[in-house]
């Protein structure tokens, strides 16, 4: 999902393209009313995603135990999650946060993902939570999938829009507000700007970047810069109301020289249509 690079790479060493997935899943996979430059784009995209799930590490960077990624959120958007509705976990990657949420929400959790590889190890360790690949940016995948859950859903994305350009973050919220439905709600939380001062550290560490983090650039993955205004724009550019937002350390899988858990700033809201 991105196009060009905004932090540093590890050593001042711009990582390799991503070379095509010899699996060989994604192209089919690319829908939608968009330009040739686009679909070429969002091809490269899926297989850079779809190539680090086939490869994946023993520990993933952004992988924490539950009880301190969506342990922590649920309480804070739980109180919107009225109507009986389904709840979307949207970037699910290999389904560690869906499989925590499926066991605390009784009216059921899809984990969905543009990796088909993320889906199919997301399967295999889970047996209370649905996993099925999907293009938040693909409005008529979108469309199916708000079918096969009969209507509209909550949602949970973690992590996914700083990771897109400008132009495909707006067709995701798309997919995100095509989700919702009227009834209902998501909860957004993005790592904010500030958040770049402990990524910068991380990857000019003596020793190099965390191995967690170096794969995630092997595979010609890097995060796009995000203002924390832009976040919230862009859904109450799309009628949806912020009904509340906060400030949320995102845990990840490294530990800093003491022992202590890195963790990213991040922001968080929850939308949705009140009208």
């Amino acid at each position: 999902m991105f196009g060009s690079t905004c932090y540093p790479e590890p050593n001042g060493v711009r990582p390799p393209a991503p070379a095509r997935n010899p699996r060989g899943r994604l192209g089919a996979r690319r829908v939608g009313e968009t330009s040739g430059r686009d679909r070429r784009w969002r091809g490269v995209v899926g297989v850079s995603w779809d190539g680090f799930w086939t490869d994946a590490p023993p520990t993933v960077f952004w992988d924490a135990p539950p009880d301190v990624v969506a342990g922590r959120h649920l309480p804070l958007f739980e109180p919107y999650l009225t109507g009986g509705l389904p709840l979307v976990d949207a970037g699910c990657g290999n389904g560690t946060q869906t499989r925590h949420l499926a066991d605390r929400r009784p009216n059921g959790v899809v984990g969905v993902d543009l990796s088909p590889a993320a889906v199919e190890l997301a399967r295999r360790q889970s047996r209370n939570a649905e996993f099925e690949v999907l293009d938040l940016a693909d409005r008529h995948a979108v469309a199916a999938c708000r079918e096969r859950r009969r209507g509209d859903c909550h949602v949970y994305l973690r992590g996914v829009l700083h990771q897109a350009a400008p132009e495909e973050r707006a067709r995701m919220a798309d997919g995100v507000v095509a989700l919702l439905g009227g009834a209902g709600r998501g909860f957004v939380v993005e790592p904010a700007a500030a958040a770049k001062e402990t990524l910068m550290g991380l990857m000019r560490r003596p020793g190099g970047p965390p191995p967690s983090l170096a794969a995630v650039f092997a595979h010609g993955i890097s995060p796009m810069e995000m203002p924390d205004e832009a976040v919230p724009a862009l859904f109450v550019e799309r009628g949806l109301t912020v009904l509340a937002e906060g400030r949320a350390p995102l845990a990840t899988t490294v530990r800093d020289p003491e022992g202590a858990r890195v963790e990213l700033p991040s922001n968080w809201l929850v939308v949705g249509h009140t009208g």
